[in-house]
């Protein structure tokens, strides 16, 4: 089984999205022994804007082969995705910029867009500073989760889940709440998958 695990938060150390997917892969590499796992930090090495390759000897391009390469050979992918100014951070959507690729991970018919991607487990890992869940007073403001949820799906991905640690700037009781909840939903992501 193959796993690739991509983080996008520019934090750091005091990142919220990474310390939660550390812990959704270390729980993953725990149960699953001989799992081949890829790292991929977008914030340390960032994705070049998209742009039309130049040539097979383009940088550019070759990046851009690998990052999709890597995505497609992968069983289970476990994103950190920090909410940045209600959606996703700009190193992120470089990364989902790369993975879309008409005939690669989805095509358009005659009977509207197919997704080729499917059959793999996401797993996103969303750090957000205020409350933005359904039912509360922020939730239409979230355009993190509903995009990368029709992204995902666009691409033919149906088992998506999320671990979401939310309020994480509205003082240290709770954010500390947040992160342990968050960290205590990882077991039953495994469980699922026994």
């Amino acid at each position: 089984m193959k796993l690739l695990h991509v983080d996008a938060s520019a934090l750091g150390a005091h990142s919220v999205s990474r310390g939660l997917t550390t812990a959704v892969v270390a729980e993953f590499v725990r149960n699953h022994p001989g799992l081949e796992v890829t790292y991929r930090d977008l914030h340390a090495a960032p994705l070049a804007p998209w742009a039309l390759p130049a040539g097979d000897e383009d940088p550019n391009a070759i990046e851009g082969t690998k990052v999709l390469e890597e995505f497609l050979a992968a069983d289970v992918v476990v994103v950190g995705a920090p909410m940045y100014n209600f959606g996703i951070s700009s190193t992120l959507k470089a990364w989902i910029d790369r993975i879309a690729v008409a005939g690669k991970t989805f095509r358009y018919t005659s009977a509207g867009p197919e997704g080729l991607a499917g059959g793999k487990r996401v797993i996103v890992a969303s750090s957000r500073g205020g409350i933005y869940s359904a039912g509360s007073p922020a939730a239409a403001m979230d355009f993190q989760e509903p995009y990368l949820r029709a992204m995902f799906n666009f691409f033919g991905i149906t088992d998506i889940e999320f671990v979401r640690a939310e309020g994480v700037a509205m003082g240290d009781d709770h954010k500390q709440n947040a992160i342990g909840g968050a960290i205590a939903g990882i077991g039953s992501l495994l469980r699922k998958a026994a």
